[in-house]
């Protein structure tokens, strides 16, 4: 991008510079998703925030630099983006089957609200979490000190997967404050049913590889319920190896089931 975009807008930019997509709806929440934070007030009461195309504003590079412009607004529900055609000025229009759009981002403190409800949905869909299904009470604030507080840690982050405007997943690197165990950290990944078969864990353990790099870590470490052969074929296929056995670690359904230690080193 050619001009500094303020930093909330930043995760909004690269969503659109994703999209191949002849048109694209989104919610006022969903843009709120997307970004991490909240909109301004004058989006919300003036269709013409959306609208501007010129400085001072800046905001409308996070979609007219990746080649899209408004053609909709409904104030407090939803937006309408449309791709223009640079050679005549004209919609691409495309028949193609839209394509999803993933953003892989770091949480911020404004992701609170929806993480808190994205891990209550993947502990109710899955077998395997540490926490069943309403048996974890997250608050919205709980979240958002945590986030801060990870933030300022510099050795432990939340990363989000935003499919089309939701969060559908997240995967935790829990780092530590000993010197001697800095170099390593332990994951944890969750994904919502329906965002499953796309792509997703994969790529949000590339970004954790990525980000664990730039802070140093060199060792990532992930136990999983020996049963769960998804998360085993992920992790193995990401270059994860197995180092052990923790038997009887996990009562599920009333029943012992082992843990499956893995560890990857990054290069």
């Amino acid at each position: 991008m050619t001009i500094l975009l303020e930093k909330k807008y930043i995760p909004l930019a690269n969503y659109f510079s994703g999209a191949t997509n002849a048109s694209i709806k989104l919610t006022f929440s969903e843009i709120e998703q997307i970004m991490g934070q909240n909109l301004p007030n004058a989006a919300y009461l003036n269709k013409s925030w959306w609208k501007k195309v010129k400085a001072p504003a800046k905001h409308f590079h996070a979609w007219v630099d990746a080649g899209y412009f408004v053609t909709n607004v409904e104030p407090d529900r939803f937006v309408v983006f449309e791709r223009i055609d640079s050679t005549n000025g004209t919609g691409t229009g495309t028949d193609e089957e839209d394509q999803d759009i993933l953003l892989i981002r770091t949480a911020e403190h404004g992701d609170a609200r929806s993480l808190a409800a994205l891990q209550k949905t993947v502990e109710s869909e899955s077998n395997y979490m540490l926490y069943a299904k309403d048996e974890r009470t997250q608050s919205t604030q709980k979240v958002r000190k945590q986030i801060i507080e990870w933030k300022q840690s510099g050795h432990s982050t939340i990363i989000l997967a935003i499919l089309n405007g939701q969060h559908v997943g997240f995967l935790m690197i829990i780092g530590n404050d000993a010197k001697r165990a800095a170099h390593r950290a332990t994951i944890e990944l969750g994904l919502q049913k329906d965002a499953q078969g796309k792509g997703i864990a994969k790529a949000l353990l590339k970004k954790a590889e990525e980000w664990s790099k730039e802070k140093g870590i060199s060792r990532l470490e992930v136990s999983i319920v020996e049963e769960n052969e998804a998360a085993r074929n992920l992790y193995e296929k990401a270059g994860f190896k197995s180092e052990g056995i923790r038997e009887n670690s996990m009562m599920i359904d009333n029943k012992p089931h082992n843990e499956l230690y893995l560890a990857k080193f990054l290069d």
